[in-house]
């Protein structure tokens, strides 16, 4: 990639890590996506769902060089998305995999497909890029590059540019969500300190800690996984404050670039559970209002919700599930991804998938929201027999 390039991207991270604390940012980032990527547009939607067609849409963005095309949005799901061949062979594909839309369709319904012939034409995707990404919570994530502006088309470089850009996406979903899960989507820095649903913990740019909500103060207070160590943020566990240390200097490199987020697991203590799930963002430059100036990152720490703890014995006993595949459908069911669990019990993210196979199987289930369910429902069933 060329210093022009690089540039380019460099600041459309940091546009996109911009747009996780505020959305009306999400333009400016988009029409950077699309001149990153040569493409004409880009389609960015998380939500949960099986392999069909019903499927619960958490966050949808159709824009077009930084113009949201809501109309495009509105007639897909009203009119074309049930009607849509590629759907469920979408949602089936690897994590992080790249394909063209028309390995996605027969040749047959190239010719007869509604939505192939009219949507996907009006909306310039009929030469796009899908690839989906696993989500948080057993979410998934679904996103578009429109048709290319020329006739350079996907070249190798435009597509190793997006796979580039692939995991930056799925953090900006990652890091959203837990926002709006804590009620915290597009508040300020001053009224992110006001949240209670989540950890807030506020950097400047040699990681002292300028900021926390009364969440955080506890935690800290407390030692549940994190640190106040002479006013820096520090995790308890060697190995864990090694990766924050990490995550810090990538958000707010000392050599200019732009600042990533990135996520990690924080152990309740050195050896044992509950785990939670730290969000490290840069602030961004843009938007900062006054008295926070300081301010250059924002630590999200989530914790596990109590009514979704389960005992991964009894979880074994009524799903029929061996001890691994216990655990990992409790941790599932406490908000981890797949990579969460790997990452936390030190296995391949393979063996976690593999894990999620035969948990399936055994309980004839096709979802990760189904096995959250079963999870919680047997907690219940515990609870109310102690």
């Amino acid at each position: 990639m060329s210093r022009q390039g690089k540039d380019l991207f460099e600041r459309l991270l940091s546009s996109l890590y911009q747009a996780v604390l505020d959305d009306s940012h999400w333009p400016v980032a988009s029409a950077l996506i699309d001149e990153v990527c040569g493409s004409k547009g880009n389609i960015l939607v998380s939500g949960d769902g099986g392999l069909g067609n019903d499927v619960d849409i958490y966050f949808a963005r159709c824009c077009y060089r930084g113009e949201r095309r809501e109309d495009f949005e509105s007639e897909y799901f009203r009119v074309y998305h049930h009607l849509d061949e590629r759907g469920p062979r979408l949602r089936r594909l690897p994590d992080s995999r790249i394909v063209n839309i028309g390995e996605l369709y027969t040749d047959q319904e190239k010719r007869t497909s509604v939505a192939y012939n009219e949507m996907l034409a009006l909306s310039d995707t009929r030469n796009c890029l899908h690839a989906r990404l696993d989500g948080p919570d057993g979410s998934r994530i679904i996103w578009t590059a429109a048709d290319p502006v020329d006739d350079t088309g996907w070249s190798p470089s435009r597509v190793e540019t997006v796979a580039r850009l692939l995991p930056h996406i799925r953090q900006f979903v990652r890091v959203r969500l837990a926002l709006e899960n804590s009620r915290a989507l597009g508040a300020t820095l001053t009224e992110l300190l006001e949240t209670t649903r989540c950890a807030i913990i506020q950097l400047d740019r040699r990681g002292r800690i300028v900021g926390v909500n009364d969440r955080a103060r506890q935690m800290l207070r407390t030692g549940k996984g994190l640190a106040d160590t002479r006013g820096f943020l520090h995790a308890r566990n060697p190995g864990e404050d090694a990766k924050l240390q990490s995550l810090f200097a990538r958000a707010l490199p000392r050599f200019g670039g732009p600042g990533v987020s990135g996520s990690m697991i924080v152990t309740g203590s050195v050896d044992s559970p509950p785990h939670s799930v730290l969000h490290m963002n840069p602030a961004g430059t843009g938007g900062v209002e006054r008295g926070a100036s300081r301010v250059a990152a924002i630590v999200l720490v989530v914790e596990p919700e109590k009514q979704a703890s389960a005992d991964p014995e009894l979880v074994g006993d009524a799903l029929g599930l061996t001890r691994a595949e216990s655990r990992v459908a409790v941790m599932l069911a406490e908000g981890y991804t797949p990579r969460d669990i790997a990452e936390a019990t030190g296995r391949s993210i393979g063996t976690v998938r593999w894990h999620l196979k035969q948990i399936f199987v055994k309980n004839r289930i096709s979802r990760q929201a189904e096995l959250v369910q079963l999870v919680r429902s047997v907690s219940v069933i515990g609870s109310d027999r102690r």
